[in-house]
């Protein structure tokens, strides 16, 4: 999966019994994740974090809070440095946790909470709370068709969530589980750089006849010792790009052309000379001098235009 797809910010509430007691979780790693919605339309993870800092008259948590603009955790789960603790998001006399899992949600398992309605674009804030749970799956290899119950399936006889965030988009938790799978199967896409490849001979020839060879004679009548040196190098380069031997009787090997030979050559000589073609409508001509152009990137190893 793309890890770094998106940032997660780690900002604790106090430690305080009734929403963070500071206590590591029994299973030292999450063993399974509890997919909440907050219940509470408009209500950012910002707004969530204040809350829970200040709340004193009820036990309640959770350890993350996602919206459309980013994923909070408040309480420590392990995706960073810190060790996973426990929050209150389950209530402990239910049992359906203990028969799926072994144990109770709130000792072995993270409550994620999605954040919606009011200003809250869905899209958004589904895309990140996926690739959280994505991202905690793969981390801690747990399977997301068994292992990311809803609230409700939990405490149905009292809780609706997930599931009622989620019907405000049309979504059910089985999408909201195949999102997760998908986004765990998704890969980053790698973009690699073209192979260079050996310059025709006859492109070579031209350049070194048209353009460099002209302007290496005009260097030496104006006595420019450093011009003749650079022009005479590159018309060599252009010869191992072609294999054109730089001696008769020999053998050249293939040597990928500098890409500062295919700036000079494409900015001094072939560009002016596509754009006069353009100025007389002459297409023939321009479709010259951008092939040439492009054997020359493909020459050096660069993308052609």
């Amino acid at each position: 999966m793309i890890k770094d797809k998106y940032k997660i910010e780690r900002r604790y509430i106090d430690k305080r019994q009734n929403v963070r007691p500071g206590t590591r979780l029994v299973s030292g790693t999450p063993g399974f994740l509890v997919a909440h919605d907050t219940g509470n339309p408009g209500a950012t993870a910002d707004n969530h974090f204040n809350y829970f800092q200040t709340l004193v008259n009820r036990s309640a948590s959770a350890q993350t809070f996602v919206d459309d603009k980013k994923i909070l955790e408040i309480i420590p789960t392990g995706t960073g440095s810190d060790l996973a603790e426990k929050a209150w998001h389950v209530l402990y006399n239910v049992t359906t946790d203990n028969k799926l899992y072994g144990d109770d949600a709130n000792d072995i398992a993270l409550g994620v909470e999605l954040c919606y309605g009011g200003k809250i674009a869905f899209a958004e804030a589904y895309k990140r709370f996926v690739w959280y749970l994505a991202y905690c799956c793969d981390k801690w290899r747990l399977n997301p068709l068994t292992h990311i119950p809803s609230h409700k399936q939990l405490d149905p006889a009292r809780k609706r969530d997930i599931d009622q965030a989620l019907k405000t988009a049309g979504k059910t938790l089985k999408d909201l589980l195949y999102d997760v799978v998908a986004e765990i199967a998704e890969q980053p896409v790698v973009i690699s750089p073209p192979t260079a490849v050996q310059l025709p001979a006859n492109v070579a020839q031209a350049l070194i006849d048209d353009y460099v060879s002209p302007a290496w004679f005009a260097a030496r009548q104006a006595g420019d010792s450093v011009g003749t040196l650079h022009l005479h190098n590159l018309a060599n380069n252009l010869r191992l790009a072609a294999r054109i031997p730089l001696q008769p009787g020999s053998t050249a090997p293939f040597t990928q052309l500098h890409k500062s030979n295919v700036q000079e050559l494409v900015f001094r000589w072939l560009s002016p000379g596509w754009m006069a073609a353009k100025v007389k409508g002459d297409k023939t001509a321009m479709a010259y001098y951008n092939n040439t152009a492009n054997h020359l990137r493909r020459a050096a190893g660069m993308p052609t235009e």
